[in-house]
């Protein structure tokens, strides 16, 4: 039996994404490997919110896995789980368009993601 503590992690997320997470439809979600996610781990739980307003979305971090950049993610973990309205090229385009390529070039975390039995909002 694993025994794990989870941790509460806050990330803002775009309203569109958001609504992806709270219908169960997004279930990867893509962020940069920024020093303070290097630790993020299954058990965690990310605190979506939509900058500046009170809505929260909580999930449950199931797995981490990290790729050198946003394609290869795309490519490893499939178009479908990241955005299921978007083709590959268009999510492409979109996450290097929120993340520059000073930020790409320090990884892509992929982070299965499954929602929490409650939601707070």
């Amino acid at each position: 039996m694993t025994d794990c503590t989870a941790r509460v992690r806050e990330l803002n997320l775009y309203r569109q994404y958001f609504e992806l997470v709270v219908t169960g439809t997004k279930t990867i979600e893509v962020q940069v490997k920024y020093p303070h996610l290097a630790d993020l781990t299954a058990c965690d739980t990310i605190r979506f919110r939509i900058k500046d307003i009170d809505e929260t979305c909580d999930v449950e971090v199931l797995r981490v896995t990290e790729y050198p950049d946003f394609e290869a993610l795309l490519y490893g973990e499939g178009p479908p789980h990241v955005n299921p309205t978007a083709t590959r090229d268009q999510q492409l385009a979109k996450i290097r368009t929120i993340y520059g390529p000073e930020k790409e070039a320090l990884g892509a975390l992929a982070i299965e993601i499954k929602l929490s039995s409650h939601k707070e909002g």
